[in-house]
């Protein structure tokens, strides 16, 4: 007989080894399947002016947002692109887009957003921008959805995720004072 194997009353060989492989392969299987998902947190790190675009008889202005994802799952996401759009006093002021890409599970990174905010609508809302520029504190709202895949073992699962932010910002050195962001992860099981 050889070394950690027993011959059952049947006849079958039984190894250690291959139980321990068995259980390790079947608990990740088990917690791969039943980890719950949980929504991904979303953090505004700056804001970048790139440019000022003369818009007859308003100015629109470029940006670039730099925005920190972290993906707490265990599983890796691909999603596609889209588009957020960025509110001022309940109106459209422009939208940021969010190029197709993916995620390593449990981890973090950093996106760099091209956004396009509207000059015309700041000047529809000239009295309270020029408050807000005074008081340094420009409240500005976004919301996203994003959609994608996670791969859980072999199949894939859609998602999406809906992304509400309300960030206070300093309009004269576009510096975040404060935010909150709220995102809320739907898994779709096929």
């Amino acid at each position: 007989m050889s070394k950690g194997r027993k011959t059952t009353s049947g006849g079958l060989r039984w190894s250690w080894t291959s139980a321990f492989v068995g259980a390790a392969t079947a608990a990740a299987a088990v917690a791969a399947l039943s980890s719950k998902p949980r929504d991904p947190d979303f953090h505004l790190i700056s804001i970048d002016l790139t440019s000022f675009k003369l818009n007859f008889p308003s100015v629109d202005a470029e940006l670039i947002l730099t925005v920190h994802v972290t993906n707490p799952n265990v599983t890796s996401i691909t999603y596609s692109s889209t588009e957020m759009s960025i509110f001022y006093s309940g109106e459209h002021l422009g939208s940021a887009r969010v190029k197709a890409g993916s995620q390593k599970p449990r981890s973090c990174q950093v996106l760099r957003l091209p956004a396009r905010l509207s000059g015309g609508q700041l000047a529809q809302r000239g009295k309270q921008f020029v408050a807000d520029v005074a008081k340094r504190e420009m409240v500005l709202d976004a919301t996203v959805d994003i959609e994608g895949f996670a791969r859980v073992l072999w199949w894939d699962h859609k998602f999406r995720v809906h992304v509400d932010s309300h960030v206070t910002v300093d309009p004269v050195f576009l510096d975040v004072i404060d935010q909150e962001n709220k995102s809320a992860l739907e898994v779709f099981v096929r």
